[in-house]
């Protein structure tokens, strides 16, 4: 039976047979068994891959072992858990984007707090002076999607919360070109604040505002496919943004 899952992981990828065994250091032909006979690769393979491709290990393969390796893994990049944002280490957030150097992300829809934080302003602009991926999105105030989640937290200001998180950026556009600001009019399950190979995760719960909801701190590992999964789901949004115009600051 073939492996639809890996071919389609492949063509999302947009890498060849020959690019992924060329990746992971086997043939071709290989690689071609796993999809077109269901082959299942030795365990280092099905690593390899995954992490090539950006998905879990158990995504293209239901080898117990590697479920269970999987499993492990998961829980292992956990590093703790905070039952409220607000007693989350202040400087953890600073040192965190402080360490990365290739990727800094943060999926918000309004992230008040932190466009307050001129220190958090300076390391955007060291990060991006240092060849850096920078890259902040905003929900887009006129959206539903934030329209409800004013509602879901009890208020309806948070169109208003994101022109002024709009504001506070607004020098680094013109200073920063290259500091990547977009809008999104997705449904955020979790507000996501990545730096390289970890991240922040706040998750959104119903009734409340995301800064007493529970936050998860993430170091992505090989194989674990937890990370994975939320970095994904920045990619996604990233790609369907808007870039921001001048309408968004002042709601004309």
């Amino acid at each position: 039976m073939s492996n639809e899952r890996l071919r389609s992981a492949l063509l999302a990828r947009g890498k060849t047979i020959q690019e992924l065994a060329d990746t992971i250091g086997v043939n071709a032909k290989t690689v071609e068994r796993w999809i077109t006979q269901g082959k299942i690769p030795y365990r280092r393979h099905q690593y390899a891959v995954a992490s090539e491709l950006g998905v879990g290990v158990t995504t293209l393969w239901d080898d117990e072992r590697a479920i269970e390796s999987s499993t492990d893994l998961s829980r292992a990049e956990i590093v703790t858990v905070y039952p409220h944002r607000h007693m989350v280490p202040v400087g953890l957030w600073r040192e965190m984007y402080n360490r990365a150097k290739r990727h800094v992300d943060v999926l918000v829809y309004a992230g008040l707090w932190l466009s307050e934080d001129p220190l958090f302003h300076k390391i955007l602009k060291n990060k991006v002076s240092d060849d850096a991926q920078v890259r902040l999105l905003l929900g887009d105030p006129a959206c539903e999607a934030v329209r409800q989640r004013g509602v879901d937290e009890g208020h309806r200001i948070m169109d208003g919360k994101i022109r002024n998180a709009l504001m506070n950026y607004r020098p680094l556009l013109v200073s920063h070109p290259h500091i990547g600001i977009r809008l999104h009019d997705a449904t955020l399950y979790n507000s996501l604040f990545r730096a390289d190979d970890e991240m922040l995760v706040n998750t959104h719960v119903y009734g409340i505002g995301a800064f007493i909801a529970p936050v998860l701190h993430l170091r992505r590992l090989p194989g674990g496919g937890l990370f994975d999964t939320y970095a994904n789901s920045i990619e996604q949004t990233w790609g369907q943004a808007r870039p921001v115009a001048d309408h968004d600051f002042t709601g004309a």
